[in-house]
C-alpha cells in the first residue's frame, strides 16, 4: 500500500480541520447556558427545551419536510422515466432539445432558475405557498435524479429484459420485474440527493414561497441576520447529529450487504 506523503498528509489534516472544527465548535456551544454564543457561561440543555418549544421553527421544520419529501418522490419519478427514455429510446426527433430541457437546471444559476419560476407563477395566477415550493423543488433536482440514474442504465445488460420478454412478460412488467429491482439502488440514491437538495434549498425557495409557507434554511437565514442565537446552535447540532446517524447507517448497511453477497458467492462456489 502506497502511504501519503507528509505534504498530502499535512494538506488533509488542514482541509478536514477547516470544515469539522466550526461544527465541532457550535455543537459545543449548542450547551452553553448563556445567551451569548461566543461566552462560555456553563453547561446547560435549555436551549433545547427552547427550541422544541419555538413554533416558528417547529412550522418552518414541517414545512421543510413535507416539500423533501414530496418534491424528491416526484422528481425521481420524472428522473427516471427522463433516464430510460434518454438511454433507452435511442435517437429521435427532439431529442437534443429534450436532453438540454432536462439537464439545463444543473448549469442554472439558482437564481435565475427561482427569478424565472416566481415569473411564471405570477403569470398563471398561482399562490406562492407550499405547492409553488414543491413544483420548484422537483423543477431542478430532477436533472440530478436523470443523471443518477441515466448512469446505471447505461451499464445495465439489456440481456435480462429480454430474457423477461421472452418468457412472457410484458414491457411494463419486465420494466418493474427485472429492470426496476437491479437499478433500485441507483433510483434510492437520486431520490436521498433530491431529498438532500431541497432540505438545502434557499435561494429558490425564497423566491417560490409565501408569508405561511417558510422553509427551515429560509427561516435559520432570517434569524441569524438578526444575531446568532443559541437556539440556532441547538437545531444545527440536531441536524448534524441526525446526518451523521444517517450516514453511519447507510455504511454499516452496505457493508454488510457486501459482505453477506461474497458470503453467498462463497457458498455458491462451495
Amino acid at each position: 500500500m502506497r502511504r501519503l506523503s507528509w505534504f498530502n498528509t499535512v494538506s488533509l489534516t488542514l482541509g478536514f480541520a477547516f470544515l469539522y472544527i466550526p461544527m465541532l465548535i457550535l455543537i459545543v456551544y449548542s450547551f452553553n447556558g448563556g445567551k451569548l454564543v461566543t461566552v462560555w457561561s456553563g453547561f446547560s440543555t435549555k436551549w433545547y427545551g427552547e427550541l422544541f418549544r419555538n413554533e416558528a421553527f417547529l412550522d418552518a421544520a414541517w414545512v421543510t419536510l413535507k416539500v423533501a419529501v414530496v418534491s424528491s418522490t416526484i422528481a425521481t419519478v420524472l428522473g427516471t422515466m427522463a433516464a430510460y427514455v434518454m438511454v433507452r429510446a435511442g435517437r429521435f426527433r427532439g431529442r437534443t432539445l429534450f436532453s438540454g430541457m432536462i439537464y439545463a437546471p444543473l448549469v442554472m444559476p439558482e437564481v435565475i432558475t427561482g427569478l424565472s419560476l416566481l415569473l411564471l407563477f405570477i403569470a398563471i395566477g398561482l399562490d406562492r405557498g407550499v405547492l409553488t415550493i414543491v413544483l420548484a423543488h422537483t423543477t431542478f433536482s430532477m436533472c440530478y435524479v436523470s443523471v443518477v440514474v441515466s448512469s446505471r442504465l447505461v451499464t445495465f445488460d439489456q440481456s435480462l429484459e429480454e430474457a423477461a420478454l421472452d418468457l412472457g412478460c410484458t414491457g411494463f412488467e419486465a420494466f418493474r420485474l427485472v429492470t426496476l429491482p437491479i437499478i433500485a439502488p441507483a433510483v434510492i440514491s437520486g431520490w436521498l440527493l433530491a431529498f438532500t437538495l431541497s432540505l438545502d434549498d434557499l435561494v429558490i425557495a425564497s423566491f417560490t414561497s409565501g408569508p405561511s409557507s417558510t422553509t427551515l434554511p429560509i427561516k435559520i437565514f432570517s434569524a441569524v441576520r438578526l444575531g446568532v442565537s443559541p437556539e440556532i446552535n441547538a437545531l444545527s447540532t440536531i441536524m448534524i447529529t441526525l446526518v451523521a446517524v444517517g450516514v453511519i447507517g447507510a455504511s454499516l448497511s452496505s457493508k454488510r450487504t457486501i459482505a453477506k453477497r461474497a458470503k453467498d458467492e462463497q457458498e455458491a462456489i462451495q
